[in-house]
């Protein structure tokens, strides 16, 4: 048998891993990087967050990323080149995150990596075309795997679309193995640049669970800070407290196609940037707005998708019990916006569970490679909700 794939064997066969879990997000901030201890697979996963650590990207980082980010039309030999070389700065970042935690690589089973989003296409918000949905993620395993010596598993999304669904999100598997409790309806609610939700029945009941895309959550709020405040985000909703919302912006901002098609659904900065917040303001004849207003409107309109979604999915007649993670919960006038929309709910972080809300999404594509490798026997949805039930990653060895 090939070393490589005995290695894999025996990892698969353990009674826990080792596994660090990889996210950076459309926001850019930097890296997650989240050490996790892992046993058991499908709804018997246990899971502990040994260390936690987000690396900041520097502007050079950045500005290579966003040369090609989100865009139609882009340079294809700056593609192919950060593919390897986000993968190796990646692979750098796990190398002196272990070392700083007296770690060697030879202590680490998996690297399980989301690698950074720079498409996402979903047919829905397409012209009618021969092509399904797609997404495309640049840092590729195989040089993240060669540059730490850690087995990697990577580009969990393809699977997903090849399996019918839109690649993403993919938050609804982990969410159900590490969160669900019976007797309990729980929202798993991700607030990163698009928000996300997971429904999370009390039942326990797998082909009921549900998860969908909401709409911006951080990502027209961020954009706009850059452009007209030179701020990476609006740090304690500073900037839009000192607005008012727009009751026609935020009507025009609301008219889009993509609101009104069922769920699940999926979206990105592709379709909500900066040319769709000027294309709302034409749309409403506003050509005065001061950039503090727009700016509470934005934080409204997030708030407004978010509920929206939540309440056109599930029992309206229910109160539920909703978790928060992601960058947006640390927004203090958008959460303020959510729980007024969402009067009765109890509201916590998933700190309250015993996870670091800002380590959550890379802890979940740790889990996803941990059901990968060692698990992969249970069925999630009822299979007619774009959420088919598969097991996702590529494995990539370090020779």
């Amino acid at each position: 048998m090939n070393k490589n794939l005995e290695k894999l064997y025996t990892i698969g066969a353990k009674s826990s891993r080792l596994i660090i879990g990889l996210m950076s997000g459309t926001s850019l901030d930097g890296l997650d990087i989240a050490l996790c201890s892992i046993s058991g697979s499908g709804p018997a996963t246990q899971v502990k967050i040994l260390a936690f650590e987000t690396i900041a990207y520097g502007d050079l980082f950045k500005e290579e990323i966003r040369s090609v980010f989100s865009k139609r039309s882009v340079d294809l030999e700056k593609v192919c080149l950060l593919n390897g070389w986000v993968a190796q700065q990646h692979g750098q970042m796990i190398l002196e995150c272990l070392a700083k935690w007296k770690r060697s690589p030879n202590d680490i089973d998996l690297v399980a990596s989301h690698g950074q989003s720079i498409y996402h296409t979903p047919k829905m918000l397409r012209a009618p075309d021969r092509f399904g949905n797609a997404t495309l993620q640049i840092g590729d395993g195989d040089h993240l795997a060669v540059t730490t010596g850690i087995i990697t598993l990577s580009d969990f999304r393809q699977k997903h679309v090849a399996a019918g669904g839109e690649g993403a999100p993919l938050a609804v598997y982990g969410d159900y193995f590490i969160f669900s409790k019976k007797g309990e309806d729980r929202i798993m609610l991700n607030i990163g640049g698009i928000a996300n939700f997971t429904y999370l029945p009390g039942s326990l009941d797998a082909a009921k669970i549900f998860s969908s895309d909401t709409g911006p959550g951080n990502t027209l709020m961020d954009a706009y800070a850059q452009r007209h405040f030179q701020l990476a985000y609006d740090k304690d909703s500073a900037i839009a407290k000192q607005g008012k919302v727009n009751e026609g912006l935020l009507t025009a901002l609301l008219d889009h196609p993509f609101f009104d098609k069922g769920f699940p659904k999926t979206t990105g900065p592709e379709l909500f940037n900066l040319d769709y917040i000027e294309n709302a303001c034409i749309k409403a004849g506003l050509t005065q707005l001061t950039h503090h207003d727009v700016m509470a409107t934005l934080n409204r309109f997030s708030a407004v998708t978010i509920t929206s979604a939540i309440q056109r999915t599930l029992d309206s007649q229910k109160i539920f019990t909703l978790y928060t993670s992601g960058g947006g919960m640390h927004n203090t006038l958008l959460m303020e916006h959510i729980r007024g929309l969402l009067p009765g709910y109890s509201f916590y972080t998933t700190d309250s569970l015993s996870i670091n809300p800002d380590a959550k999404e890379a802890l979940l594509f740790a889990v996803l490679a941990n059901e990968c490798v060692a698990g992969g026997q249970t069925s999630i949805g009822d299979g007619t909700k774009n959420i088919p039930s598969v097991t996702m990653g590529k494995i990539s060895f370090p020779s």
